[in-house]
């Protein structure tokens, strides 16, 4: 029987197509910086794209649904064989995979050029597909353990298909149910993968130093948290603005909190690619507490979602993609000073726009989060570039 490890090798084509991660991270970091760079210009009032979704909505949409739908797709096509033992996803099927994303990437550019359902089913294609794969994977292999992950992917899925009905409707989708169901399904997402890795590759790093206090693995109490954690998210997108929700999320972030301590973060300070896995989490937390906050009238409800969308969402994407590339590609799992300054520019983007949602008049700082954030993800990028489109072999250590 072939193994992943031969199919790979045996791939003749681009090196970009060897591996579910390398088209899909490449593409994640491209927009993930061009996309911002295009949201400064509209920002600046240049009407760039002939979209039918009001600016706010596009930079909404294309960051949730567009950037992070690239690494879910990139992260499942490269986890999933690991996980069940199937054969990888390569070459020019991946690379119809990939076509799917942009695809929807330029139906939503043209939008106003097409008929709300044309759009709504071009950009629904790749999550669909992806639904589709990973179902297959689970029946064939009887992998139930990740069935609750196919089930926040469709959860992903409908909430794309909201956002889509929301603005064909005329309101505005960007405060919309959609949106809230999409950010709560990625946040359980990182609850319960994140979960499963952050405290995995620390035990790794600690055991390989000789570490005495290693972090304490998933027990009782960690499904405790999920629970927890899916109630409040159930009420945030349900009814954000209640004192229930308030309740709820004060309750699940300093649950993620206490979770978050046992995993000893604080003894990982030697090596960045370890430490961002707990600053990425770490945002988890802190977002359910500003949730909180704005629920109760301390914070902007917008400030409060960017602790989400650009903390965990941002920062926790770009660990797991800077991580997983070295990994599959052979490469010593160290991060180098250029990508320790990657994470640097990450961490002031998402301060720099928490600031600024809480003080709207420093628009200073808005410049100072798109820029930092555009220097993180376009440094991702050009540091990764040999990474993810050469062959294996060929690969560089990021400096």
């Amino acid at each position: 029987m072939t193994t992943t490890a031969e199919q790979m090798r045996n791939w003749r084509g681009p090196a970009i197509l060897g591996f579910g991660f390398r088209p899909f991270f490449l593409l994640a970091g491209l927009w993930a910086a061009g996309a911002m760079a295009m949201w400064v210009a509209m920002l600046s009032g240049h009407d760039l794209l002939p979209t039918a979704f009001d600016p706010v909505s596009w930079h909404a949409h294309e960051f949730l649904f567009g950037y992070l739908g690239a690494v879910t797709a990139g992260f499942l096509l490269t986890a999933v064989p690991n996980w069940t033992g199937s054969l990888p996803v390569i070459g020019w099927p991946l690379a119809g995979l990939a076509g799917l994303w942009v695809l929807g990437r330029c139906a939503i550019a043209v939008s106003i050029h097409l008929p709300p359902l044309v759009t709504a089913l071009a950009d629904l294609a790749l999550p669909l597909a992806l639904g589709v794969f990973l179902a297959r994977e689970i029946v064939a292999g009887h992998n139930w353990r990740n069935l609750p992950v196919l089930a926040l992917l469709v959860l992903f899925l409908i909430a794309n298909a909201l956002f889509h009905s929301e603005a064909a409707r005329g309101s505005f989708p960007a405060q919309g149910l959609g949106l809230r169901l999409g950010l709560a399904v990625a946040v359980m997402l990182i609850s319960l993968i994140g979960g499963r890795v952050v405290p995995s590759f620390t035990r790794n790093w600690l055991a390989q130093r000789n570490a005495t206090r290693l972090p304490t693995p998933f027990g009782r109490a960690d499904g405790g948290v999920l629970a927890l954690t899916a109630l409040a998210l159930a009420a945030f997108v349900a009814a954000p603005m209640t004192l229930l929700t308030a309740a709820l999320a004060g309750l699940a972030g300093m649950s993620h909190l206490w979770r978050l301590a046992r995993w000893q973060g604080r003894q990982t300070g030697g090596e960045a690619l370890v430490w961002v896995l707990h600053a990425g989490y770490a945002f988890v937390p802190l977002g359910f507490l500003a949730v909180a906050g704005a629920a109760t009238g301390y914070l902007p409800l917008s400030a409060a979602l960017h602790v989400w969308l650009a903390g965990a969402v941002g920062l926790m994407s770009l660990a797991v993609m800077t991580r997983a590339s070295l990994g599959h590609a052979g490469l010593p799992l160290h991060a180098g000073p250029a990508v320790t300054a990657v994470y640097l520019a990450l961490i002031i983007a998402v301060v720099a726009r928490l600031v600024a949602g809480i003080w709207p008049a420093t628009e200073g700082l808005l410049h100072l989060a798109a820029g930092a954030w555009i220097a993180a993800f376009g440094g991702f990028v050009v540091i990764y570039w040999p990474i993810v489109t050469k062959p294996r072999s060929a690969s560089k250590q990021p400096n």
